[in-house]
């Protein structure tokens, strides 16, 4: 099983998430709905989704921008059989400040304000040591104009699979190559369990 979390502003309903459910077809691939934009529900909101799960295998995680801030997290309070990162925003808290003021959810339509409290509301839920066994990928664009990839390059160098594409954006031009790597860790995951 593989379970996807979306970005900032973005919903179970991305573009990333519809390629993942065709691309992994007939694999499952669970999207839950959280409030990405607000640090404190949506680890409380996706806790409960994991501890809810019924699965005997841990799962598959692949986690978008912000959700790839979370899942990062999540990885060190569930057990995740992969994480997969993809542009993760690994220092809100710093990368935030260039947003403040009135958002909007690009799903929902719903308005919010990035101030000092959402952007400090973040810190907690940062991982100062990724290098801790748990196996993660990271799929980085050098062309990303909202988050430097380096950062997520210096964090994971020494215990991370980096796949680092020239060019591309935030948005991930370079979603085929990394759903064809996620598959090949969903089929190993799948024939482990038969």
């Amino acid at each position: 099983m593989l379970i996807y979390l979306h970005g900032l502003n973005s919903s179970n309903q991305s573009h990333k998430a519809g390629v993942l459910h065709e691309r992994l077809a007939p694999s499952r691939v669970l999207v839950p709905s959280y409030p990405a934009h607000r640090p404190d529900a949506a680890i409380a909101k996706l806790s409960d989704f994991f501890r809810g799960l019924r699965e005997e295998q841990p799962p598959i995680v692949v986690g978008s921008s912000m959700g790839g801030f979370y899942a990062q997290y999540l990885a060190r309070q569930f057990t995740f059989a992969h994480l997969f990162l993809i542009n993760p925003a690994l220092t809100p808290w710093d990368l935030l400040r260039g947003f403040e003021g009135t958002s909007q959810t690009t799903a929902y339509g719903e308005t919010y304000i990035i101030g000092r409290d959402l952007i400090e509301s973040t810190r907690k839920y940062g991982v100062d040591t990724p290098c801790d066994g748990v196996p993660t990928t990271l799929f980085l664009d050098q062309g990303d104009e909202v988050i430097d990839f380096r950062i997520a390059e210096s964090l994971y160098r020494d215990c991370g699979r980096l796949l680092i594409f020239k060019g591309g954006d935030h948005e991930f031009q370079h979603l085929e190559e990394a759903t064809a790597v996620i598959r090949e860790a969903v089929i190993r995951e799948e024939a482990a369990r038969d």
